[in-house]
């Protein structure tokens, strides 16, 4: 969910309750302030550590490993892609049972949320296990196929570690299952919310704008507009939201009255404010300055969604006040130092794809005797050709270097096709010259020749005259 949602009137009925049965006791300022303060320092945690762990995952070597990088395209059809699944979700509440759909989507976050919590706490867990703990590395894969053909659908390495964390989230997995305590809830979405933050990379700044901005209309649409949003997020059972209870101090961990916050409000500036750490990193001058500035451009944005929705005690579109705080603060920094160019020109780019990956056109016509680790295999055939060649003739003239030739294949083609249609001279040739040219021999064995045919020529005609 996109929206930070809380109950709009507090002492208001129970969802699907009669209006003179079942009311909520009205929550105390206390209360109200602990829930708030609460959501906010809940959504703080995973931006700052998940930005933090996605600085260590741009900087992988290994290619298995590597984000998912969020393009403009992507970005531009988020949106639309969101809204159809918010839509959809509305319609199967409004159709089929709840309970069913619930149980359903209950299953399959469990098994996500399971995976989720134990990729967060492997790193702080290996802190506690001792120099000899007894750690064998496993594989888990499945392929399709056999032989050439042969592919993988799985394929997971981890070490008795990561047991270790899957079975501690495994305890958390079952009781979120059999109780949907608010707590299991909880982790679960900080989990999810760290993971997106660390492992979804937007490319640049002009991507981040662009889904920043869209999700902004798509935010403000669906909760002032119609009231699809705020359906789901009270009917969805599943943790895509933070929760905290407004009456904790009265009813304790059994309290039942609560505000949330949908972690897309968290995720999408999140990984907004991940790449301004990544770009402060690129500047190699040891400040984080756009990183602080949009993390505290955060804070101000959801301090301000939760002010407007206790004044108005309506649900609010947090991206309504957080998309222009995180992109409007950077910016107005860049703009102090002179860097809006610098910053806007960047891209973050994975250093395995960023290692030799020759550009298209280069790549397949640029011709070079000497190995390179970069070449193609139609590279490395010519040049394994014109070796073996230097074998077998070994007097021929040889070239020194290949030429370049740039361009790409269609604009070669038509160019070859050009000249081919143009209209071909043919050079005149006297009877010598082609005699010459059709008898490659040495000039001694040429003149020997035209003197023995001069000869014959002479005789037969001292005969005939005779």
């Amino acid at each position: 969910m996109d929206s930070a949602v809380s109950d709009p009137h507090n002492g208001s009925t129970e969802a699907g309750g009669p209006a003179n049965v079942t009311t909520r006791p009205p929550s105390t300022p206390e209360g109200i302030a602990l829930a708030y303060g609460s959501l906010l320092l809940m959504a703080l945690l995973p931006i700052f550590f998940g930005s933090l762990r996605s600085v260590r995952c741009a900087r992988g070597k290994n290619a298995s490993d590597m984000p998912e990088t969020i393009t403009s395209r992507d970005a531009a059809r988020f949106p639309i892609i969101a809204s159809c699944t918010l839509l959809g979700l509305y319609l199967f509440f409004k159709i089929f049972s709840q309970e069913y759909i619930n149980l359903l989507l209950s299953m399959y976050f469990f098994v996500l949320g399971i995976l989720a919590l134990s990729h967060t706490i492997s790193p702080f867990m290996n802190k506690f296990f001792p120099a000899n703990f007894p750690n064998r590395q496993y594989q888990l894969l499945f392929t399709q196929g056999s032989g050439e053909n042969k592919e993988e659908i799985v394929n997971y390495e981890f070490d008795t570690k990561d047991l270790v964390c899957l079975g501690l989230s495994s305890i958390v997995g079952v009781w979120y299952l059999l109780r949907k305590h608010w707590i299991a809830n909880n982790l679960f979405g900080l989990a999810f919310s760290l993971n997106g933050v660390e492992l979804l990379h937007l490319n640049n700044v002009s991507t981040g704008c662009i889904l920043l901005g869209g999700l902004f209309i798509y935010d403000v649409f669906w909760v002032f507009g119609t009231n699809v949003m705020v359906t789901v997020a009270k009917s969805f059972e599943a943790p895509i939201k933070l929760v905290f209870p407004q009456d904790l101090l009265e009813k304790g961990l059994e309290a039942d009255n609560f505000a949330m916050l949908g972690l897309g409000d968290i995720v999408i500036p999140g990984i907004f404010i991940a790449l301004l750490l990544r770009f402060d990193i690129s500047l190699k001058k040891n400040t984080h300055t756009y990183f602080y500035t949009s993390f505290a451009a955060y804070i101000f944005g959801l301090g301000l969604t939760i002010s407007i929705m206790h004044i108005f005690k309506h649900a609010q579109p947090a991206l309504l006040y957080l998309v222009p705080a995180c992109i409007g603060f950077p910016i107005l920094v860049a703009l102090a130092k002179g860097e809006v160019t610098e910053m806007f020109r960047w891209i973050s780019e994975h250093p395995a794809r960023a290692e030799g990956a020759p550009s298209p056109t280069w790549g397949l016509f640029s011709l070079n005797t000497q190995p390179s680790s970069h070449s193609t295999p139609i590279q490395e055939v010519l040049r394994e050709s014109y070796e073996s060649s230097a074998e077998i003739l070994p007097h021929t003239p040889r070239l020194t270097h290949f030429p370049t030739v740039s361009g790409s294949p269609a604009s070669l083609a038509d160019s070859m096709q050009q000249k081919l249609a143009g209209p071909r001279r043919r050079r005149p040739q006297n009877p010598s010259t082609i005699y010459e040219e059709s008898n490659p021999k040495d000039p001694t064995a040429v003149t020997e020749s035209k003197d023995a045919t001069e000869a014959s020529a002479s005789k037969k005609q001292e005969k005939k005259e005779k």
